[in-house]
């Protein structure tokens, strides 16, 4: 049995290396936003980015998959603690194949009821100027932008359900926490390192963040919520290059 020191020290140090030092930025990002003198509607969160000049696609494909890969380190390492702890990382949180056509099934509908609802309430905040116009992706036409997309979304997936659906909630219990206040702080973290994008993605994550939160607690696996997240984020990012002024409803 884990002593609560080193608990709280494993939680810090896996946070502090990522979603938690994310959340510190889009902290002081959006309080440079409000106190800019420009309405959150006027300014932009671009969500995928180009890393290197146009003139160098192949440079920039480097950085992006560079880029993805490290940011999974975070994951690795909180595997790594489960299992030096004596538990089994995969068990923990839910990432095995023991249940595949359950765990597909459960995200597609997660994705279904999730995704419909928050493209209506980021809609809805930015018109009421609560929210930055959101870019999904800047990347030019190049050929990789699609297949780079679709392993940034699964990136986003696997790194924010592992940590904060899983292994943040799993380690909160272990503190002897109650269910709902780890579903609580779980939820906060999933929205405030979204503050960047304005107050409605605050909003909207965190109500994602208690589902999947509290799912996670029910079924002790993350793998439905890495695969709702992943087709959540993928019909965003590649529905935007394909519906981007073509539509009038798209900021």
């Amino acid at each position: 049995m884990l002593d609560s020191l080193r608990i709280k020290r494993e939680i810090a140090l896996v946070f502090a290396l990522s979603l938690g030092a994310s959340a510190v930025y889009a902290l002081v990002n959006l309080g440079a936003d409000l106190t800019a003198g420009t309405p959150l509607a006027n300014l932009s969160a671009h969500l995928n980015s180009p890393k290197a000049p146009p003139t160098r696609p192949t440079l920039d494909l480097v950085y992006q998959l560079l880029g993805i890969g490290f940011a999974l380190v975070p994951v690795l390492l909180a595997c790594y603690l489960l299992v030096i702890g004596g538990e089994r990382a995969t068990g923990v949180l839910g990432i095995d194949r023991s249940e595949p056509l359950r765990d597909l099934a459960r995200g597609a509908l997660l994705a279904a009821l999730i995704g419909g609802s928050g493209l209506a309430l980021y809609l809805t905040a930015f018109h009421l100027g609560a929210s930055l116009r959101i870019v999904p992706t800047s990347l030019g036409p190049v050929w990789w932008r699609i297949p780079v997309l679709l392993l940034s979304a699964a990136e986003n997936a696997i790194l924010e359900e592992t940590l904060v659906a899983g292994f943040l909630v799993h380690r909160l219990g272990q503190l002897g926490w109650r269910p709902w206040r780890a579903v609580a702080t779980s939820a906060t973290l999933r929205g405030t390192y979204h503050l960047y994008q304005g107050f409605g993605a605050f909003v909207g994550n965190a109500v994602m963040g208690v589902i999947f939160a509290r799912l996670y607690q029910r079924w002790g696996r993350t793998l439905p919520m890495i695969i709702a997240h992943t087709l959540i984020d993928s019909v965003t990012f590649v529905g935007y290059v394909l519906l981007v002024g073509k539509v009038s409803w798209l900021p």
